[in-house]
């Protein structure tokens, strides 16, 4: 319960932060919102802070995000947790393209590990495995908006199995469950926010066709290739980033807060959807879907894809959101072909995507369905197909190569 309650604040003071940096302070200085230059400085800032955090504080502020989503080698020390959280912080309030699981999953973590030494030093180290499992389990339990989709994204990701899997996943539900609770209890009492991903507008079921299962495997194809380039960009740009982290950082926060700036320059649409993980931005996004013309589409999935790979080189956060956003734009942009409808467009879009950069297929799936509620029963033959072409597509090609520092 703790826990959980940690990991309420720490979303609510990000979401504050965005909101007086990106919204409160441009109204208040300039008529008619936050111009095209206004995510510039902040980026800058936001990558100076976040330079200064990985260089200086244990623990390098957790596991890099180029190298995917993780979940093992162990929970982050006590030393160490400052530099996580506070390297979260600054990512995720200051807009970069990350998202807040796998911050939350390394403190959670730490936070039970820390009570469990705490209480009794000479603990077992299966114990503070459990532990540990059940406080990330915990932190991001209502963040994709189940709790036992959240327990299976760390269940899949750690590779959990056999005897493991029966003393962790009993008490990682639990916890779920609990953590669930609390943030219902939270928001309620503080009204601040439900911090779980869902969608507002979900667009019409359709029965699948021949036609959308065709189109399936070109989606996943695609999807597959997105990835690549955007892993390519995160690890390519690590050896620089390793010469001189704090200056480099800073000047990819530039680069980030630049593509969201021409973003806005050329669509006329706000910069704050190439900003941030996206999870916010959905919703929005899917509610006004046919407002949205091919061209901005898919300038918004590049700009997106760019300041995603930017983010991965450098910054700390999770990969998950970014992935589902992208997935989900290209996947409005598609929905115009023949024999192609919106919703199962942007459930293959979203799996597709996920499954290519997390390669966690099943939690793939389970994420695109779901997110789209009683309709995605309707989309998933499309979804599973788009899942297992991309899936298999990212296996195929050759890993792009990470810096060796």
């Amino acid at each position: 319960m703790p826990i959980s309650a940690v990991a309420y604040g720490f979303l609510a003071l990000v979401t504050e932060v965005q909101q007086l940096v990106f919204v409160d302070l441009p109204d208040a200085m300039f008529e008619g919102g936050a111009p095209a230059w206004w995510p510039v400085p902040w980026l800058a800032v936001c990558g100076l802070l976040t330079g200064l955090t990985i260089r200086y504080l244990p623990g390098t502020g957790g596991h890099s995000p180029a190298f995917g989503f993780q979940t093992g080698g162990g929970p982050p020390t006590p030393k160490e947790l400052p530099g996580v959280a506070l390297a979260a912080l600054t990512t995720l309030s200051l807009g970069a393209v990350l998202g807040p699981e796998a911050p939350l999953i390394a403190i959670g973590g730490g936070l039970a590990a820390l009570t469990v030494h705490l209480a009794r030093k000479d603990a077992p180290p299966m114990a503070l495995t459990v532990m540990a499992s059940a406080g990330s389990f915990a932190a991001i339990s209502t963040l994709l908006g189940s709790p036992v989709l959240a327990a299976f994204l760390i269940m899949e990701a750690a590779g959990i199995g056999g005897a493991t899997l029966t003393l962790v996943a009993l008490p990682g539900l639990l916890a779920s469950g609990v953590g669930a609770l609390v943030f219902i209890g939270m928001n309620s009492w503080t009204g601040l926010g439900s911090f779980s991903l869902s969608l507002t507008s979900v667009p019409p079921a359709t029965d699948p066709t021949i036609a959308t299962m065709l189109w399936a495997l070109p989606i996943g194809v695609g999807c597959a290739a997105l990835s690549w380039l955007i892993r390519w960009i995160g690890l390519s740009l690590r050896p620089l980033v390793h010469v001189n982290r704090v200056l480099v950082t800073t000047a990819l926060g530039l680069a980030i807060g630049s593509t969201a700036m021409v973003y806005q320059l050329v669509s006329d649409r706000s910069f704050t959807q190439v900003l941030f993980s996206g999870q916010d931005a959905l919703p929005e996004l899917v509610a006004d879907a046919t407002s949205y013309s091919t061209g901005v589409l898919l300038l918004l999935a590049a700009c997106k894809t760019l300041a995603y790979g930017l983010a991965l080189s450098a910054f700390r956060g999770g990969p998950v959101f970014p992935a589902m956003f992208i997935g989900a734009v290209l996947g409005i942009a598609v929905s115009g072909l023949p024999g192609m409808d919106l919703a199962p467009a942007i459930g293959m879009g979203i799996g597709a995507m996920c499954a290519a950069m997390l390669r966690l297929p099943l939690t793939s799936t389970l994420l695109a369905t779901l997110l789209l509620g009683a309709d995605g029963v309707s989309v998933t033959p499309q979804v599973v197909v788009a899942v297992v072409a991309a899936f298999l597509v990212t296996t195929l090609l050759p890993a792009p190569r990470a810096g060796t520092t």
